[in-house]
């Protein structure tokens, strides 16, 4: 978590594996939000559009699987079953796959960016 020592290299390694997986498997308009020193949920947290609720859930899949695989992590997981929004918590990073109707109802970068910073990849 934030703030504890040592973690830095962890979470940036988890955070690797996390963005490689969803780059690999397709998903769309990857955003990571650099979430140290703002809050104690995690250290990034990273968003992702899938392009229908099959996607998401199989993106949601395979990176709870490789994270495991990988890097010994088990993933809790939130909302696989309707495909629509998918949340991961690593612990050190949260990642959230939506559909991207969904994505923008919710517009969830915008919580976390400075004020004035443009979404880009």
């Amino acid at each position: 978590m934030t703030g504890t020592p040592g973690t830095g290299s962890a979470s940036e390694a988890t955070l690797a594996v996390i963005l490689s997986e969803l780059d690999e498997n397709k998903a769309e308009d990857i955003v990571q939000i650099d979430l140290r020193g703002k809050t104690s949920i995690g250290d990034y947290m990273v968003v992702c559009s899938g392009r229908s609720t099959r996607q998401v859930s199989a993106l949601a899949e395979k990176l709870v699987e490789t994270l495991k695989a990988e890097r010994g992590i088990l993933s809790k997981i939130e909302g696989k079953e309707t495909g629509d929004w998918v949340l991961i918590d690593t612990g050190d990073v949260i990642v959230h796959i939506f559909r991207p109707e969904v994505r923008e109802f919710y517009q969830l970068e915008k919580m976390w960016l400075p004020a004035g910073t443009a979404l880009t990849n």
